[in-house]
C-alpha cells in the first residue's frame, strides 16, 4: 500500500512538473484556471447545474418507466403481437442510431413548430423529452438482455404455478433481470448525467450555457473548466456505486469457485 501511494505521488509530481515547465503554461493557466474568474462564475454555473440535476431526475424516472414498458412489449410471443414487436424494434433502432443532439433539435424546435396548439413550454421540458426518448431505447435493450439471461425454467415454473404472463414478468423475471444488468444500467445513468448538459443547445440556462455566458463576459475559459469539474463531482458517487455493485456481483458469481 505504501509503495502504491509513493509511486502515485511521484508520478503526479513528475506529470505536474512536465506540464508547468512548458513555455505556454502561464498563458494556459490564466485562460483555463484563473481563480478570480472561477469565483465570479461560481454562483451562475452552480445555479445552472441545479437545473441539470432536476432534468436528470425527471428524465431518469421517465426512462425507467418507458424502457420497462418497451422491454416488456419485446417479450410478447405469437404472430398476433408481431406488429407490436416490430414497432418497438423500429423505435429502439431509430433512437439508438440518432445522435442525441439531433433528437434535441428535432424535439426542441420541430415539435413546437408543428403548430399543434401546444402552449409555450421551457427549453428544459423539451430537453427532458429528448433524453427520455433516446435513453429509453438504450435502457430497454439492456433490460431485454437481462430478461433473456434469466433461465427459461424460471418462466416455465412460474406459469406452471398459475401465474399470468404479466405476473411472471413482474414477480419472477424482472427482479432477476435487473440484478443481472445493474452495472450496465448504472453506466447508462452516468452517460445520461453527462449528456444532460446538451440541453443547453435549446437555450436552457444550465451549467454549460451559464459557463458559456460567463466565458463570453470574462473572455476566459475557466467557467467551462468549472462546469466540467462540477459534472465530474456529480458523476463520482454513481461511478463508485457502479464499481461497488460490479465487485459485489463478481464475488457472488465466483463464490465457492476454485482458481
Amino acid at each position: 500500500m505504501t509503495i502504491a501511494v509513493v509511486s502515485t505521488v511521484v508520478f503526479a509530481g513528475v506529470a505536474w512538473l512536465a506540464v508547468t515547465s512548458t513555455p505556454g503554461w502561464e498563458r494556459v493557466r490564466f485562460s483555463f484556471f484563473d481563480g478570480d474568474t472561477l469565483v465570479a462564475a461560481w454562483p451562475r454555473v452552480v445555479e445552472g447545474l441545479w437545473l441539470n440535476v432536476r432534468v436528470l431526475v425527471v428524465a431518469a424516472l421517465g426512462v425507467a418507466v418507458l424502457a420497462t414498458i418497451l422491454s416488456a412489449l419485446r417479450t410478447l410471443r405469437g404472430p398476433v403481437f408481431f406488429p407490436v414487436r416490430a414497432l418497438v424494434r423500429g423505435y429502439t433502432d431509430l433512437f439508438r442510431g440518432l445522435p442525441l443532439i439531433i433528437v434535441l433539435y428535432l424535439v426542441g424546435f420541430g415539435v413546437p413548430g408543428l403548430g399543434l396548439g401546444i402552449p409555450r413550454l421551457p427549453a428544459e421540458f423539451w430537453g427532458t423529452i429528448a433524453l427520455i426518448l433516446t435513453y429509453s431505447a438504450y435502457v430497454s435493450e439492456v433490460v431485454r438482455a437481462g430478461i433473456d439471461a434469466v433461465h427459461p425454467s424460471q418462466r416455465l415454473a412460474a406459469r406452471s404455478l398459475g401465474l399470468s404472463h404479466a405476473k411472471t414478468l413482474r414477480l419472477v423475471v424482472f427482479p432477476q433481470a435487473i440484478r443481472k444488468v445493474t452495472p450496465a444500467l448504472m453506466n447508462d445513468f452516468v452517460s445520461m448525467q453527462k449528456d444532460v448538459g446538451l440541453i443547453s443547445v435549446l437555450g436552457a440556462v444550465d451549467a454549460v450555457r451559464a459557463a458559456q455566458i460567463e466565458t463570453a463576459t470574462a473572455a476566459n475559459f475557466t467557467p467551462y473548466v468549472l462546469a466540467g469539474l462540477l459534472f465530474v463531482l456529480l458523476a463520482l458517487p454513481t461511478l463508485w456505486l457502479t464499481d461497488a455493485l460490479s465487485a459485489r456481483l463478481r464475488r457472488r458469481e465466483q463464490a465457492g469457485s476454485v482458481v
